[in-house]
């Protein structure tokens, strides 16, 4: 995923925690918001349309709403001629399972798992 947002893929997440998650996780590359600032489904898609990517990565949370988020961003990329890239998204959700809800624990969630590792 850092490789793809090197190379110019946005990566669309729900909030400023997310994206320093993903930053501490080593990704740096273009981060767009879907829930700050009181934006409308519509402002993020304008938002997006503005960043005029081919291929833009969603990475909601884990919970009902974020697969939710998920599906509607999803129409509407793809509406708009953005293909909307789930490989990422549906790979952790199906890895990390109820263990963690949201992108923002993704980073404790793999500190936790290392130390597991490392004591073992």
């Amino acid at each position: 995923m850092a490789e793809e947002n090197r190379n110019g893929k946005p990566i669309l997440v729900e909030g400023r925690k997310d994206a320093e998650a993903l930053k501490t996780l080593g990704i740096n590359g273009q981060i767009i918001f879907a829930k700050t600032g009181g934006k409308t489904l519509l402002d993020v898609i304008s938002e997006v349309e503005a960043a005029n990517p081919s291929e833009i990565i969603l990475l909601p949370d884990f919970d009902r709403r974020g697969r939710e988020l998920t599906a509607n961003l999803k129409r509407y990329m793809e509406k708009a001629g953005i293909k909307a890239n789930l490989h990422f998204w549906l790979r952790l959700s199906s890895l990390v399972g109820r263990e963690v809800k949201d992108v923002e624990g993704l980073a404790a969630y793999m500190e936790t798992l290392k130390s597991k590792i490392g004591d073992s």
